[in-house]
């Protein structure tokens, strides 16, 4: 990847840059049957949509905090690199009623209400499907974002030293993100081309980083596995072969 690269949406432009058509998240939810594989390009497609959305219709600015209420899902990652495209400060599990923005799951949107800005639900049904009708006081992801652009420029320049990420009790800067996503993919020995099957939830860093960032600095991909414990050993191990496994984080 490229040494230069210092926010999370560099990185994704390096990868799109050295090969677009690359798998780079392939998710499994093991409760529905559902498995859905993104390569770079249309995953960076899902970003450019998602930040056209956040950027113009949201009005979201640098310095925004949005309150990320999602599990370990694909979209949930698009989120992730659309707050980061933008210069949005991604809140995993962040508190509703402190932030600019809120986006939740089906799980979350009780909690959600608290927020006094811009709300946007997602199903979180496979194939991404809408919402029978838009919860009350949300917008549905799925209604608004197709029409959004494919190409994405934020109005101002993303500052890497500005806040990027929140999860855990730890505030990451995108440059700092990106620091330690190298670190973590050396230390799981990922490099290009590997792919890291993760079953660790999104609520810190380490399951942040095992299944999104991580992958995404070394130039390799994460197979995604929202409910690991719904499978057997010899249903994972399968799984381990037939995706080209060369790491887990379980």
């Amino acid at each position: 990847m490229n040494a230069s690269d210092r926010t999370p949406a560099d990185l994704l432009r390096s990868a799109l840059a050295a090969d677009p058509a690359r798998p780079l998240v392939t998710y499994y939810d093991d409760t529905t049957g559902e498995r859905v594989e993104l390569s770079v390009a249309t995953f960076a497609n899902w970003v450019a949509k998602t930040a056209n959305l956040l950027q113009g219709e949201l009005s979201a600015e640098p310095g925004d905090r949005l309150a990320l209420l999602l599990p370990a899902h694909w979209q949930t990652a698009v989120w992730l690199l659309a707050c980061s495209s933008v210069g949005v400060t991604a809140e995993v599990g962040g508190d509703p009623a402190g932030a600019d923005l809120v986006v939740a799951g089906p799980e979350s949107l009780e909690a959600g209400l608290a927020c006094s800005g811009e709300r946007i639900a997602l199903s979180l049904a496979p194939l991404g499907r809408r919402f029978p009708s838009p919860p009350a006081g949300y917008a549905d992801y799925a209604v608004e974002v197709p029409g959004q652009g494919d190409r994405f420029a934020p109005f101002v320049p993303v500052d890497p030293d500005a806040p990027a990420l929140a999860v855990g009790g730890t505030e990451l800067t995108g440059a700092r993100l990106v620091e330690r996503a190298r670190l973590d993919a050396a230390r799981l020995g990922l490099g290009p081309g590997s792919r890291l099957l993760s079953g660790l939830p999104y609520d810190s860093w380490e399951g942040l980083a095992a299944g999104l960032y991580a992958p995404l600095a070394a130039g390799g991909s994460v197979v995604l596995c929202r409910a690991p414990s719904a499978l057997s050993p010899e249903a994972l191990e399968k799984r381990i072969e037939s995706e080209r496994v060369t790491a887990t984080a379980l």
